[in-house]
């Protein structure tokens, strides 16, 4: 199964665990991450993500000591030509309040994340976090289901 029979729209939310996958290259995603953003550097989808992914990837890390890839994170994660980094403002954390007072398997990062997604009209939502694929509104793409 290829990108295009997953991604619905052209608007794509890029979750946490994507950013870790491709920059720290995981071989069972390396080809269908290699595909995904050389068809946002192209232009074919706008990228999306929340100031928030750059909080979450930096944490190993900074456990880690591993100046290198929280230095590669910190360069990489930033709005550019194909990639938009939003920030978390107050609509962001109304809309993830009502998404968890919807569903208590939703965490509050996870809400934020999707709410993100929400309000800035992504029709696909990429991560890998099965807890998500009940939520609505958008539509929830599993990596894992495609690479395997």
């Amino acid at each position: 199964m290829g990108i295009i029979d997953v991604i619905s729209g052209s608007r794509l939310y890029l979750d946490t665990n994507i950013f870790i996958y491709a920059l720290e290259a995981y071989p069972e995603y390396q080809s269908f991450l290699t595909i995904l953003f050389a068809s946002i550097d192209t232009g074919q989808y706008t990228a999306i993500t929340s100031e928030l992914t750059l909080a979450e990837v930096l944490i190993k890390p900074m456990m880690n000591n591993n100046q290198d890839i929280q230095q590669i994170y910190e360069e990489t994660i930033q709005s550019s030509l194909s990639l938009t980094v939003v920030p978390i403002d107050r609509q962001t954390l109304v809309e993830a309040a009502r998404i968890r007072a919807e569903s208590d398997a939703i965490h509050l990062p996870d809400a934020i994340h999707l709410a993100t997604a929400r309000i800035h009209c992504c029709s696909s939502f990429l991560t890998n976090d099965k807890r998500l694929k009940a939520f609505s509104g958008i539509s929830i793409c599993i990596i894992s289901d495609v690479v395997d």
